[in-house]
């Protein structure tokens, strides 16, 4: 299989004013792509858009947008046509999380997590999926999580929306198979982003990933083609993905708890990004 030619095709890319985001945004305007650049801080849209025009030669188009709002995903198609722009593929990257017990956590805070990690991510992949689909060469990347992969004490709503984002994902993998459609669910561990602002307790200690080591990840598996569904970015990461599965769901939720959770105290301040 043939790697991706995103020449003469056109991105959207949400959550691009940071973080993993930004680091896909340059990495397919490098490639050629012309990119939509989806998020609510319209400066730093308009500053990634000029660097990526005049570095890349592509057409940079900043769109803010609230994705914890109702409908985001229509209202991004019906801005995207008013523009006159096609749409070949799509990397829905937004997201953030919370953290702290459940019973804690502010029911608020909890809507917008779940409107911007599940609902409007579902949404923007159904305005989108029908051209995505005609184009047949284009790339549809959901970004999840380790946390998919199992149970997130102190992160109950995370992981479980993570966990949505990986099951959807890999249905909607068999589902384009025969459309020429790449898609792929890209499960990112511990990175250094702005994830971290958003935790109560700050980051967490261990082995971080740069951004752009996550994207060459996800890049480097489309390439190869359509075979996979789903990608754990870090060899380490994916060892200990694989060596879940040998836990039952009881012994794996307790493992989580005492090595993820907060009661161990592994928080550090947010790593330098």
């Amino acid at each position: 299989m043939t790697p991706v030619d995103f020449t003469s095709q056109t991105t959207i890319v949400t959550g691009a004013s940071s973080g993993i985001g930004v680091a896909f945004a340059r990495a397919l305007a490098r490639r050629g792509s012309d990119v939509i650049l989806v998020a609510r801080r319209l400066d730093r849209l308009e500053a990634l858009a000029g660097e990526l025009e005049r570095d890349h030669g592509v057409r940079a188009t900043p769109i803010a947008l609230d994705l914890s709002t109702r409908g985001a995903g229509r209202a991004l198609a019906d801005e995207v046509a008013a523009r006159g722009l096609t749409v070949t593929s799509l990397v829905n990257n937004a997201g953030f999380g919370t953290d702290g017990p459940f019973h804690e956590e502010d029911p608020d805070r909890l809507q917008d997590e779940i409107a911007v990690d599940v609902a409007n991510l579902v949404d923007i992949s159904r305005a989108f999926i029908e051209p995505l689909r005609q184009s047949g060469r284009g790339i549809l990347v959901n970004v999840a999580s380790m946390a998919a992969y199992m149970p997130s004490p102190d992160m109950a709503v995370y992981g479980a929306c993570k966990a949505f984002v990986l099951s959807f994902t890999e249905a909607l993998w068999y589902e384009s198979r025969s459309s020429g459609l790449r898609v792929l669910s890209l499960a990112p561990g511990l990175t250094r982003t702005e994830f971290f602002d958003d935790l109560a307790g700050g980051a967490y200690n261990g082995s971080y990933q740069t951004p752009e080591r996550v994207v060459e990840t996800g890049l480097r598996s489309l390439d190869r083609g359509n075979r996979r569904p789903s990608v754990v970015s870090g060899r380490v990461n994916g060892m200990t993905v694989e060596a879940g599965r040998f836990f039952t769901r009881r012994r794996a939720v307790i493992l989580s708890g005492q090595f993820g959770g907060r009661s161990r105290d592994t928080r550090v301040a947010a790593p330098a990004r």
